[in-house]
């Protein structure tokens, strides 16, 4: 990961965590979901987007065997996204479109 993305995940996690201190869920998980995007290995944005979602699985205690389930669910489905990029020296084909995102713009 580029330092420069780094940095951007960190802006958008702090920035999603203010939201969700101030009640603003919906606002919080966008910018959350910004920060995973940039650093898909990240674990505690991840673990404070499932806070947000399903605070019942951090509450009374926190249910390890489900945040290892919802782990491998968004893992799979990221690694699915992933494969349905296709991408050549051409750019890469915006799935469901069949047209190409040109990389020289």
């Amino acid at each position: 990961m580029a330092e420069l993305e780094k940095q951007l995940s960190q802006t958008k996690y702090k920035l999603g965590m203010e939201y969700a201190k101030n009640g603003k869920k919906e606002e919080a998980l966008k910018e959350l979901n910004e920060a995973l995007l940039l650093d898909t290995d990240n674990f505690l944005i991840r673990k404070q987007r499932w806070y947000i979602r399903y605070p019942e699985k951090f509450s009374p205690m926190i249910d390890i065997e489900w945040q290892q389930k919802q782990l491998e669910k968004e893992k799979a489905k990221e690694a699915q996204l992933k494969g349905d990029l296709v991408c050549g020296p051409e750019g890469c084909v915006i799935p469901g479109t069949g047209t190409l995102n040109d990389k020289s713009e």
